[in-house]
């Protein structure tokens, strides 16, 4: 008998192929639907092309292996692993633009004053809360930059409300550094082997 025939391969490698694959598909297929929800037209139909091609060698080994529980076992892993490495991926890469909202009670001026030093585009209205008059800064910041932004807002004023969405496009803007796509994919790559965030 050889290895390929073994009880090791089949109960052991095997699955484990499956799994590891699986990881591969579905952590490609998790950037293909953020790259599609940020509009990344080019991007998403290469992720799609490869999350596909993974997908249909590990489905034709599975059918292979009808008896083998270990493979489905190996393929409901490497699902699960997939959705989690995929998502641990993009918020190393903090692909996207962000609209932050601030709204406080204190007068603006510093806040903006800051952001604007820092070199991000801001904007910030009177307006008018249920207990009273308040100021509402805008800014539209790489995901990057959150924790910047964020700490400099709670710098100027600890108990100020914020919330930040996602931003799908942007004609125009101000951003302390404009890095494309690409760039940004390389140079975050190192921070995926880093603890934290």
């Amino acid at each position: 008998m050889n290895f390929w025939d073994s009880g090791l391969f089949t109960y052991l490698v095997l699955p484990g192929l499956i799994f590891l694959a699986r990881v591969c598909d579905v952590t490609l297929g998790t950037l293909r639907i953020i790259a599609v929800s940020k509009g990344h037209k080019y991007l998403a139909p290469v992720l799609g092309f490869f999350e596909i091609l993974i997908w249909i060698m590990v489905i034709g080994k599975i059918m292979q292996n009808l008896g083998n529980v270990a493979c489905y076992i190996g393929y409901a892993g490497g699902f699960a692993a997939g959705n989690f490495i995929g998502l641990l991926i993009e918020e190393k890469l903090a692909i996207g633009t962000v609209v932050v909202r601030v709204i406080t009670k204190q007068a603006s001026a510093e806040l903006v004053e800051n952001l604007s030093r820092q070199g991000f585009g801001v904007t910030s209205v009177a307006a008018q809360g249920s207990t009273g008059d308040v100021a509402v800064v805008y800014t539209i910041i790489k995901r990057g930059d959150i924790e910047q932004v964020a700490a400099l807002v709670r710098q100027f004023n600890p108990n100020a409300f914020y919330s930040i969405e996602d931003v799908r496009y942007v004609s125009e803007g101000v951003f302390p550094d404009h890095k494309s796509f690409c760039h940004r994919a390389i140079s975050g790559f190192p921070k995926l082997f880093r603890k934290g965030k």
